[in-house]
């Protein structure tokens, strides 16, 4: 065999798949579904509040870097601008028009606003706004330092709000090109932190994360007092907040900090090697549109509360939370709600003649989808005549 085919096969060949990022999807979308199912119980209970200010001070922070280490910068080419609307806009529209009828059957409220995403939604409006800002920021120098600037001076500025979720999106953008950013600078090729840690940086991050709780817990009823959770949104200006000193810019950025070390520490603790979530990993998309829609019911009947055994509602809903997420990203839960969460409407664009049929091989996230190559016929037989 020549050099020449070895080195075209080289160049073609798959990169090998790193299980710690499906495991890192996986991870992170059991904590947005555990953050959302104990939402109400942290009325009554305070172990219960610990418990979600623990979840929201990292969880989507460390959602958004994952993301962001798998965007690429440059120009998007047609087939990337397809996928935006595929992937992202069509799935919203679809989405945000479900919640509506929902809402007026149960809520009887009658209100069709598509700029006001439904609960979930805001993440997918986010991720499209990432990628439409993403490639002016890799054009400035310290596109990191200005995407602090952003987040943290929009804080400033009350007329920007939930609309398209503009607000959200841009608290948490430091977060998305942080992500970009350690890809670019290959920090976890050179360290090789996505294959192994010592048990050194296992220990500091273990000690991190229970100082953190440790400071939840003595001073919970300050945290309550303020509503330290409505900080994590990254939804409201300081005004918003209660708090519109000049130095309330300092507390949004100290937030920032906190949630990239957490994040930091939540990442060291994932397994490296290939587990059970590794697969399910890969469509973390269809927990995260489809699981408002089971919790839904359980909130608007008032079983979340959990008035009367909050901590027995506690640990029963963190289980709980744990089956939605592996329901929802079982095979025929994808196989049916796949028209929804991915449509692929061909007839929509010009050159659809030529359109790839099937389900997509990657999420708005960046998770690669493990797709099964499609069924050929094997060669007839020669003829002898």
């Amino acid at each position: 065999m020549s050099a020449e085919p070895q080195e075209q096969q080289a160049a073609t060949a798959p990169k090998p798949r790193v299980p710690f990022w499906d495991n890192a999807r996986f991870a992170c979308i059991v904590l947005v579904v555990m953050g959302h199912g104990i939402q109400r119980i942290t009325y009554d209970s305070d172990a219960a509040l610990v418990t979600y200010l623990w979840i929201y001070s990292f969880h989507m922070p460390a959602f958004a870097i994952v993301s962001g280490y798998f965007t690429k910068s440059g120009p998007p080419n047609i087939r990337q601008m397809k996928r935006v609307i595929t992937d992202i806009l069509l799935p919203y529209i679809i989405m945000e028009s479900i919640w509506t009828l929902v809402q007026f059957l149960v809520e009887g409220k009658q209100e069709l606003n598509p700029t006001q995403p439904s609960w979930t939604l805001w993440f997918l409006l986010a991720l499209g706004i990432f990628r439409l800002v993403l490639p002016y920021l890799a054009l400035l120098r310290w596109p990191l330092a200005w995407s602090l600037v952003i987040s943290v001076g929009v804080g400033y500025l009350d007329n920007v709000d939930s609309t398209f979720s503009l607000s959200r999106a841009l608290g948490i953008l430091p977060f998305f090109v942080l992500g970009w950013q350690l890809h670019r600078w290959k920090l976890i090729d050179r360290w090789r932190v996505a294959e192994r840690q010592t048990w050194l940086i296992r220990s500091c991050a273990v000690v991190f994360m229970l100082a953190w709780i440790a400071v939840l817990v003595a001073f919970v009823d300050l945290w309550r007092a303020i509503n330290l959770q409505h900080w994590f949104f990254y939804d409201q200006s300081y005004s918003g907040l209660g708090d519109d000193l000049w130095w309330a810019g300092a507390v949004r950025l100290g937030l920032i900090v906190l949630a990239v070390l957490l994040s930091a520490a939540f990442f060291v603790l994932l397994p490296r090697r290939e587990t059970w979530m590794t697969t399910l990993g890969q469509y973390t998309m269809y927990v995260y549109l489809l699981h408002s829609f089971v919790l839904y019911p359980l909130r608007e009947s008032g079983v979340l509360r959990g008035e009367e055994f909050p901590e027995l509602y506690l640990v029963a809903m963190l289980i709980f939370a744990l089956v939605i997420v592996i329901v929802l990203s079982s095979g025929p839960v994808r196989k049916l709600f796949r028209p929804i969460v991915e449509p692929k409407p061909k007839w929509i664009f010009a050159d659809h003649k030529d359109a790839r049929p099937g389900p997509s091989r990657r999420d708005p996230t960046g998770a690669q989808r493990v797709v099964p190559p499609a069924r050929t016929h094997p060669p007839a037989p020669p003829s002898h005549r």
